[in-house]
């Protein structure tokens, strides 16, 4: 099993900047992706950013240019750095990890969402 423990959310103020964090604890395979994704209300949940635990990122073409994602593989810890917020990113935000095994086999878990709201 694995656990995530987000941190960071809260209120901004368009154009303004935020930092979200995840720790993960439990099993870690060596092979892994971990990233964030946010759900709008009345929306589906959507990805915004992963990375993977050799570094290579994707990213959602809105955020693209304004978000980072970033990653300490000692820490199993991945944050997410929000800067020029619209008030169109407000969403809970979920962090996410997939194990990935052999034979494509992978295992996802989520931590419980932080709220994020760009609001004047």
């Amino acid at each position: 099993q694995v656990q995530l423990v987000e941190s960071g959310g809260g209120l901004v103020q368009p154009g303004g900047s935020l930092r979200l964090s995840c720790a993960a604890s439990g099993s870690i395979f060596r092979l892994n992706v971990m990233g964030w994704y946010r759900q709008a209300p009345g929306k589906e949940r959507e990805l915004v950013a992963t990375i993977t635990s050799d570094g290579a990122t994707n990213y959602a073409d809105s955020v693209k240019d304004r978000f980072t994602v970033s990653r300490d593989n000692t820490e199993n810890t991945v944050a997410l750095q929000m800067n020029s917020l619209k008030p169109e990113d407000t969403a809970v935000y979920y962090c996410k990890l997939e194990n990935r095994a052999g034979l494509g086999r992978r295992f996802n878990y989520w931590g419980q969402g932080t709220q994020v709201t760009v609001s004047s």
